[in-house]
């Protein structure tokens, strides 16, 4: 099936998706005995939360040819995230994982079960150019660049498409150390994606080991000499520093909340409120004023995408 010009994409992205059991009580894992079953994934939560809002967005990946393969694609046909490019591959497992509950505002507990995974079999033969081509804006994550060579192969070869057809590009490093051979390696690969795109969305922690700065001036300096448009760097309870090309700097504050139930999303809800904003033609403050937002949501409910709000509980003005 090829997309028409009628169902153009505004945003296309690629990752995996991986069946979530979240601990319906807290304290160690081991000694769950129940849990409920959610849908994971940093790439699809922003497909999720860009769905949400009302844009027309595709998701692209590899699912196993079984019930947590099932459940995902149902879970994007709810969720209106187009998925004619998901691939169900019968020889490879779909990932999932086991998350422990917390009610005290801390990390909790992720314990993954990927290895080997249909998403971990993506390659450049994935890349539809097609059905790309016909997207607005591409974005990525260091998550789909870290679960395998062929996966990073075509996070490297769509970057390079759409960059050549000129369409925009977001990037969130979105750091995971113990996928990548070594930290070395992980910091030239992404920094190689980094480069491609026109917005740049490292947290102050991950800028320092990318960078080797730890003042978001330089890390925006550190991208923005590689030809990227506009970074912006989330400095925690402060909210987000940014700076562009034109030399436009500033610090967005963050929007405060007491009720932080689960912090795993906050940067994919951040990356929602950038990318949404941007594509329709609203100003980098007012982005990342919602991207605040929209983190600020994500961050009061269990599950990674649960707290990713529609257009009418976004409540913009």
């Amino acid at each position: 099936m090829t997309i028409t010009e009628n169902s153009a994409l505004d945003a296309v992205t690629i990752g995996e998706a991986m069946a979530m059991f979240v601990a319906s009580e807290t304290g160690d894992l081991a000694a769950a005995g129940h849990f409920v079953k959610r849908i994971a994934g940093a790439e699809l939560n922003v497909a999720i939360g860009l769905a949400r809002l009302g844009l027309k967005v595709g998701w692209v990946s590899r699912v196993g040819d079984d019930s947590f393969g099932r459940y995902t694609c149902q879970q994007l046909k709810k969720e209106g995230v187009d998925h004619q490019q998901v691939i169900v591959d019968p020889r490879y497992p779909t990932g999932f994982q086991l998350k422990s509950k917390v009610d005290d505002g801390s990390d909790p507990l992720v314990e993954y079960f990927r290895k080997g995974s249909a998403a971990s079999h993506l390659s450049p033969d994935d890349f539809n150019p097609d059905y790309f081509g016909a997207a607005r804006h591409l974005h990525l994550s260091g998550v789909s660049a870290a679960i395998s060579a062929s996966s990073l192969a075509l996070s490297k070869y769509a970057a390079q498409e759409m960059k050549k057809m000129g369409k925009s590009i977001s990037f969130d490093p979105n750091l995971r150390p113990v996928l990548w051979p070594s930290e070395r390696e992980m910091v030239e690969q992404l920094n190689y994606l980094a480069g491609y795109a026109d917005w740049v969305l490292p947290g102050i922690s991950e800028g320092k080991i990318l960078t080797g700065h730890d003042q978001p001036e330089a890390i925006a300096d550190f991208y923005l000499d590689k030809g990227v448009k506009a970074v912006i760097v989330k400095t925690g309870c402060d909210g987000a520093w940014y700076k562009t090309s034109a030399g436009e700097k500033g610090q967005v504050a963050a929007i405060k909340t007491e009720n932080v139930v689960d912090t795993v999303g906050a940067g994919d809800g951040f990356a929602v409120g950038i990318i949404s904003a941007l594509l329709e033609g609203r100003t980098l403050p007012q982005a990342i004023t919602r991207g605040n937002k929209i983190g600020s949501l994500a961050i009061q409910v269990i599950g990674d995408s649960e707290g990713l709000p529609t257009r009418a509980e976004l409540g913009e003005e």
